[in-house]
């Protein structure tokens, strides 16, 4: 006996309801991944000469030091999710998440002082840490099991938009204007955005049933342990978070005042970079499942490396292929590391796994910049920042090739319902 038509159509009508709602969700946590860090992290890097010039007295070393605050910050925020994991389910992290990074967005849109701008800065990590840590769940629950890898690299790509509209906006912006609080103006039009956003994961962002985790030890550590090879992992995501944040913090600056590029110019490098990181996500992913993570992310590491030694010369076509390369790295590597966590936690599990290592990943984020803002000053060029950036990449890769690789089947195996 087949079903009337009538209830064929509206059989139909569900699955094209049920698929609407789906990439509903997928775009609005790619939106909340783009406020959190191209806008609440990453943007700094783009505003960072026009702020040190017109609030910190022309100092690397002080704009270095708000680079850490952001990142000090985002490290107080992962020990947050480790612990309100237990208390609050994944939707509601990003919801106080929002609340934070919009607030401290409109503050930098207004700050009259540097205290002012590292109070902006320091919200803006925290809200970011609440934000980015269940975003890949969500994203990897919201798809079949199969397509995990995919929804990862999605949430990675909507950071690499946010980097690609902040990057081509500063020199929209530059271009039209007479210099004077141009890095403000684009802080108000990404707290608007922000407000947009923050509305729309209040009215459709829901948890479904989800309950707050009950399991993890203290700050997900016993969680963490769980995962094959969680300790190369762990320190392959820690080097990445010194070593990248060195290339994406200085590069505009770099170019700026080492390579005599204009604004315009660096700002342009910097959306190459942006518009790569919409890619690394959605191909390395991919690849890993064919090759294996171990290679993929070996091989990812080293190529950032090189692409950071590559920006040294200073001239084209070198310094776009360098800034493409490390885009495309850049967000293809952490989307290898999750991926791997997603396959061997569960969704009790996942939440203190991934903020666990994230501690190891935010602690170098965080002394980071403040090297690199040292070098600087000290040496009186980026030179030696991007030399450390590639060296910390190619210790990263020796890492990494330590990783356990799986056979495709068991990989596959990994990703099926628990």
């Amino acid at each position: 006996m087949t079903d009337s038509p009538g209830v064929q159509e509206r059989a139909v009508d569900r699955g094209e309801g049920l698929a609407e709602r789906v990439w509903l969700v997928i775009g609005l946590v790619m939106a909340t991944a783009c406020i959190a860090q191209a806008f609440g992290r990453f943007t700094w890097g783009v505003v960072l000469p026009g702020a040190r010039d017109d609030l910190l007295d022309g100092s690397n070393t002080v704009a270095g030091l708000f680079g850490t605050l952001n990142v000090a910050a985002y490290l107080v925020g992962t020990f947050a999710v480790a612990w309100m994991a237990s208390r609050v389910t994944l939707v509601g992290l990003i919801r106080i998440g929002m609340v934070l990074s919009t607030s401290a967005l409109g503050l930098a849109a207004i700050a009259p002082n540097g205290p002012t701008l590292a109070i902006a800065l320091t919200v803006m990590g925290l809200g970011g840490a609440l934000i980015w840590i269940p975003s890949p769940a969500i994203a990897a629950r919201t798809l079949p099991p199969h397509r995990a890898g995919m929804a990862v690299g999605l949430v990675g790509s909507g950071i690499g938009v946010g980097v690609v509209f902040a990057g081509q906006m500063a020199r929209y912006l530059d271009q039209r204007s007479d210099g004077d609080q141009v890095w403000q103006t684009l802080y108000r039009i990404e707290f608007g955005i922000a407000v947009i956003v923050l509305i729309g994961v209040f009215v459709f962002l829901r948890s479904h049933g989800d309950r707050p985790s009950a399991t993890g030890g203290f700050g997900g550590i016993t969680a963490l342990k769980t995962v094959p090879g969680w300790i190369p992992a762990t320190v392959a995501y820690a080097a990445f978070g010194f070593a990248y944040i060195l290339v994406i913090g200085f590069l505009v600056a770099r170019l700026e005042d080492d390579s005599g590029f204009t604004a315009d110019q660096a700002a342009t490098m910097f959306s190459v970079l942006g518009a790569a990181t919409v890619l690394g996500g959605l191909s390395l992913g991919p690849l890993s499942d064919r090759i294996g993570r171990r290679v993929t992310l070996t091989s990812a590491f080293v190529l950032f490396g090189g692409c950071a030694l590559l920006a040294l010369t200073g001239t084209q076509p070198w310094v776009a292929i360098a800034a493409f390369g490390a885009g495309l790295m850049f967000s293809g590597m952490p989307a290898l590391i999750i991926a791997h966590i997603v396959d061997h936690t569960t969704a009790d599990t996942y939440g203190p796994a991934f903020s666990a290592a994230t501690l190891a990943f935010g602690v170098t984020q965080m002394i980071s910049p403040q090297i690199g803002g040292l070098l600087a000053d000290q040496l009186g060029s980026f030179t030696w920042v991007f030399v450390l950036s590639a060296s910390v990449s190619f210790i990263g890769a020796a890492f990494a090739s330590r990783l356990e690789d799986r056979a495709p089947e068991v990989a596959a195996a990994l990703t099926e319902p628990r």
